[in-house]
C-alpha cells in the first residue's frame, strides 16, 4: 500500500535517469527541461496521494452489517486508488466503456412472457464448468440489471458475468423490454418506478431453480429498479443480498444535475438520443397510443420523461413520475442486506442527494462512498483493462452473501 512517506528521492532518482536516457529536452536545455519535469511529477504525485487516493467511507444502519462488510469484504477498508491520469469523474464516466476490456461471454437467450402480453429477455450464463458449485440444480444464480440504455453487452455486466464465473456462480442478465434486439409486442418498455418485470423475472428464477440461491445486482437506473423493488416487497422476497452502483437516490436532484451546461452536451443529450432510437425502432407498435414525432423532438431525458415515460405509466405529472421512482423514499422498507456503493463526484447522482441519514436508519441497508469514481467509472491501475474498483466490491459482497449469507438473516 502507498503511503503518504512516499520516498520522493527514489522517484526524483528513477525518474531522472529515464529522462536522461529517453528524452530529449531542448527547452532552455536539458537541466531546466528536466528540473520541470521532476517538479512537476513530484507535485503531481503529492496532490495525488494527498487529494485524490483516499478509503471510502462505510456508513450502515447497524453494527452488525457494518463489521460484517469490514470483514468479509476487505476492499470497503482499502484506499480507493484511481488510475493516476484519469481520476477526474467525468472523464472516468466517459472513458471505462472504451478502455475496459470486454471478457469473452456466451449467453443463453430466453424469452419469457409478462402478464400483459409483452415479453422479456433474459441472458443466461450458465457455468455448467463450474467446480464449486457442478449441480445446476443448487448452483448460487446472481441476477443481474444493466442501466438505462444498457444490455448484457455492457463491459461492466460481462465484468461481473467474469467475476461470478471465477466464483463458480450462474448469472441471468434481465434485459429491459425492447434494448435487446426482441420484439416489443405491446405498447409498453419498462422505468425505474415500475418493478412488475423484475418481480416476474425473479419468480421466474425461482421456479426454475428453487434450491438455488439468488443474490442481485443493479447498475445505475437497473439498481435503482432493484431498490424499488425491495422497498416494496420488503421481506417478501426470494434475494439473499443485493449490491447497487452508481443509483441515483433522487430523480429530481440528478436530472437538474444533468442539465447543468457541461453536462447537458457530455451525457444528457446523448442518452436522451440512445431513449430516442429504441422508440424510434418500436415505432410500429408505439405510434398507436403516442406522439412520436413530439417524443423525437426532446432534447433532454426530463423532456422525453415528460413526453413518453410518465404518459406510458400514467402518472398525472412528470414530477409524480420522479417521486415514485426515487429510490430515497423507499429505503425505510428494505429487509433485504443492501450495499450501494456511489461515487462522491458522480454527476449522476450528486454526493448532497446521497442519503446517508435514510442509510443510518436501516440496519439492512450501507453506504460506500468514494470520493472519486464517476459514474460506472471506478478505474483503478495504470490501465485498467481488465478489473475496476466496482468489481471488486460486487465479487467480494457476492461471495460473502452466497457464501456466510446465515450471518444476515437478522440484522436488527
Amino acid at each position: 500500500m502507498i503511503s503518504l512517506d512516499f520516498n520522493f528521492n527514489i522517484l526524483t532518482r528513477d525518474l531522472s535517469h529515464y529522462l536522461e536516457n529517453q528524452v530529449k529536452v531542448g527547452l532552455f536545455g536539458s537541466g531546466v527541461g528536466l528540473s520541470l519535469v521532476l517538479g512537476f511529477s513530484a507535485a503531481y504525485t503529492c496532490y495525488y496521494l494527498i487529494s485524490v487516493a483516499k478509503k471510502p467511507q462505510l456508513i450502515s444502519g447497524g453494527k452488525k452489517f457494518y463489521h460484517f462488510l469490514r470483514e468479509q469484504c476487505p476492499v470497503v477498508s482499502e484506499t480507493y486508488y484511481p488510475t493516476f491520469w484519469c481520476w477526474e469523474s467525468r472523464i472516468q464516466t466517459l472513458l471505462r466503456p472504451f478502455v475496459t476490456a470486454k471478457p469473452g461471454v456466451i449467453y443463453r437467450n430466453e424469452l419469457i412472457k409478462a402478464a400483459d402480453g409483452g415479453q422479456i429477455s433474459l441472458d443466461w450464463f450458465d457455468n455448467d464448468d463450474s467446480l464449486s458449485h457442478p449441480d445446476p440444480a443448487t448452483r448460487p444464480t446472481v441476477l443481474l440489471l444493466p442501466g438505462l440504455t444498457g444490455t448484457s453487452r455492457e463491459s461492466y455486466i460481462l465484468h461481473m458475468v467474469q467475476q461470478s464465473r471465477d466464483l463458480g456462480y450462474r448469472c441471468v442478465v434481465f434485459n429491459n423490454r425492447g434494448v435487446s434486439g426482441e420484439t416489443l409486442l405491446t405498447p409498453r418498455t419498462y422505468c425505474a418506478a415500475n418493478t412488475e418485470d423484475l418481480e416476474t423475472v425473479i419468480e421466474h428464477i425461482q421456479r426454475t431453480y428453487e434450491a438455488a440461491p439468488l443474490m442481485a445486482a443493479g447498475v445505475s437506473m437497473g439498481g435503482m429498479m432493484l431498490a424499488n423493488y425491495l422497498g416494496r416487497k420488503g421481506q417478501e422476497t426470494c434475494l439473499k443480498g443485493v449490491v447497487v452502483f452508481s443509483a441515483g437516490w433522487d430523480v429530481f436532484e440528478c436530472t437538474a444535475s444533468l442539465e447543468k451546461p457541461l453536462d447537458r452536451f457530455l451525457f444528457n443529450s446523448y442518452l436522451t438520443s440512445c431513449l430516442q432510437a429504441s422508440v424510434h425502432r418500436h415505432r410500429p407498435v408505439l405510434e398507436k397510443c403516442y406522439d412520436i414525432d413530439h417524443v423525437m423532438k426532446a432534447r433532454t431525458i426530463r423532456e422525453f420523461d415528460e413526453r413518453f415515460t410518465s404518459i406510458m405509466f400514467g402518472y398525472p405529472t412528470n414530477d409524480d413520475y420522479y417521486r415514485d421512482a426515487s429510490p430515497v423514499h423507499r429505503l425505510k422498507s428494505v429487509q433485504v442486506p443492501m450495499l450501494c456503493l456511489n461515487a462522491a463526484d458522480d454527476v449522476f447522482s450528486p454526493s448532497h442527494a446521497i442519503p446517508v441519514e435514510a442509510v443510518k436508519q436501516n440496519p439492512n441497508l450501507a453506504m460506500l462512498i468514494t470520493h472519486h469514481g464517476g459514474h460506472i467509472g471506478f478505474l483503478e491501475g495504470l490501465w485498467p483493462r481488465q478489473s475496476t474498483y466496482m468489481d471488486r466490491v460486487f465479487k467480494q459482497f457476492a461471495k460473502a452473501v452466497i457464501e456466510q449469507g446465515n450471518r444476515l438473516k437478522d440484522l436488527s
